[in-house]
């Protein structure tokens, strides 16, 4: 008996938390029974097109979203031509528009997930605050990553009454646990032995707070001459970045290694990982960190949510520079003669992608025997 398929709506599949959070779950159902298919907008930059091929899955590369019209068309043409029973929007407020394709071509499980909120200082905002109530409309299912997610996105009313399932973002916990040969071998790599390492892996972007970030590690770094800035990453503010890092004179101390997959190592490498952002969902590279063993440096605008193991520090935006770097600097010292893994409370605490998985599978698999019978 072949597997059903479901349409896994990514939007731009780019390295990232949405990326990892979808393969992660990719990666641990039974694909005897589901599969997934990809529909990425044609300008992504990450599809892992080799390993979701090799595992029986396959990748629809639509027009992008900033042409909603033909990118509507191009979704409608790929539903009916599979006759899908699930569609599932990963792209929070923007569901509404595969959501209504889905709709129109008599989808039965038509699922909006909520990944992220939003911040006033974010221009993209006023556009969510817009599409918010519409994200709804269309399906007849809904899904967020967290608690704090499925209020924004869906309101108070709908989560209290039971109507948003909470999936928490899952990661592989064991193959992000500390590793301490991996992180002496990556150290002496790259010439960090004697470091105290920050770290930052993620999009450049105004969601992230990408050039505070760099303000915040100024601080460190006039406390801490040996300390270096490790940034994993790419996005729309990397020249905004890179001349703040010139502006406060701080270039040899500061790593940028390009978007890279192979992370990892360097969860292990790091002292610290810091995550000033504006607004998140629930991050993934916070949960892959903490399992690490690192200790996290959230802004107070990130939900508590993301403090699965104890190691989540959070810092107000609005608390200056140095107020950041004393606690960052303050932890690193007292963490690495104690540091260990922490992927067994990491997976205790519901975010171990070999346990959601499977209950993901039986949502998908109830929820398409509740609404045939409907039919």
């Amino acid at each position: 008996m072949k597997p059903m398929r479901a349409a896994i709506i990514v939007g731009k599949m780019d390295s990232g938390g949405k990326k990892n959070l979808i393969m992660e779950y990719y990666r641990h159902i039974d694909r005897d029974k589901i599969q997934f298919d990809f529909i990425c907008d044609s300008d992504s930059q990450a599809i892992p097109e080799q390993e979701i091929t090799n595992l029986g899955g396959r990748v629809y590369r639509i027009t992008p979203y900033q042409h909603i019209f033909q990118n509507m068309t191009d979704m409608m043409r790929i539903f009916k031509q599979n006759q899908y029973k699930v569609v599932h929007a990963y792209n929070s407020t923007m569901n509404l528009f595969p959501m209504a394709v889905a709709k129109h071509c008599k989808v039965p499980v038509r699922i909006s997930e909520s990944l992220s909120m939003a911040h006033e200082d974010d221009w993209k905002t006023i556009l969510k605050k817009m599409l918010r109530p519409m994200s709804k409309w269309f399906a007849n299912y809904y899904m967020a990553c967290g608690a704090d997610c499925g209020r924004w996105q869906f309101g108070n009313k709908l989560f209290d009454a039971g109507k948003v399932d909470v999936f928490k973002t899952a990661i592989n916990t064991e193959f992000n646990a500390y590793d301490p040969a991996v992180r002496e071998k990556t150290r002496a790599e790259f010439g960090w032995s004697d470091k105290t390492v920050i770290g930052h892996i993620g999009r450049f972007t105004e969601q992230k707070n990408s050039v505070r970030m760099i303000e915040i590690f100024g601080a460190v770094a006039k406390k801490e001459s040996n300390a270096i800035l490790c940034l994993i990453g790419d996005g729309d503010l990397k020249e905004d970045m890179m001349k703040k890092i010139d502006e406060l004179g701080i270039k040899k101390q500061v790593a940028y290694l390009g978007r890279r997959e192979d992370i990892q190592q360097f969860y292990n490498a790091m002292d610290c990982f810091l995550l000033p952002s504006l607004y998140e969902g629930l991050p993934v590279v916070g949960l892959e960190a903490e399992s690490c063993g690192l200790p996290m440096f959230f802004s107070t605008e990130v939900t508590r949510e993301a403090d699965a193991c104890e190691l989540g520090h959070f810092i107000a935006l609005d608390d200056g520079n140095d107020v950041w770097a004393e606690q960052i600097l303050k932890a690193c010292k007292e963490n690495m003669p104690v540091r260990r893994s922490h992927a067994k409370e990491v997976a205790a605490a519901g975010f171990d992608s070999a346990s959601e998985a499977p209950r993901m599978q039986k949502y998908y698999l109830e929820a398409v025997e509740k609404e045939t019978k409907k039919q």
